[in-house]
């Protein structure tokens, strides 16, 4: 791995790990409630199919449970998927508490709870 290529893995680590602040035990158990499974958009022709942010919430389970060392190209195009998703889904706070809203939980399915 070259310098940069380097540099921007770590990078993308650093930012990924300070955007998804949900322990994997905890993640792993909250996709499985109604609430995860029933926010987010599906893609077309899924209609009954699991939301985009859904199994993004499991890619990102397995991606915290595995080593740095054998993160992938892929694992870390998906970590910066994942940056920019919570940043952009953060910047659309709705007023007031947002604890039990569709848009706290779409960003748990992500791997971020932002009451924290």
């Amino acid at each position: 791995m070259s310098g940069t290529e380097g540099d921007r893995h770590g990078e993308t680590y650093r930012e990924f790990t300070e955007a998804v602040n949900m322990r994997p035990g905890e993640l792993s158990a909250w996709l499985e409630s109604d609430e995860s499974k029933h926010v987010g958009w599906r893609k077309k022709g899924t209609a009954g199919g699991e939301s985009v942010g859904h199994s993004s919430g499991r890619r990102i389970v397995e991606l915290l449970r595995r080593k740095r060392a054998e993160l992938t190209e892929a694992d870390y195009r998906h970590m910066r998927k994942v940056v920019g998703y919570v940043h952009r889904h953060l910047a659309q706070r709705p007023a007031g508490d947002v604890r039990d809203t569709k848009w706290r939980w779409s960003l748990m399915n992500w791997g971020h709870d932002p009451l924290r």
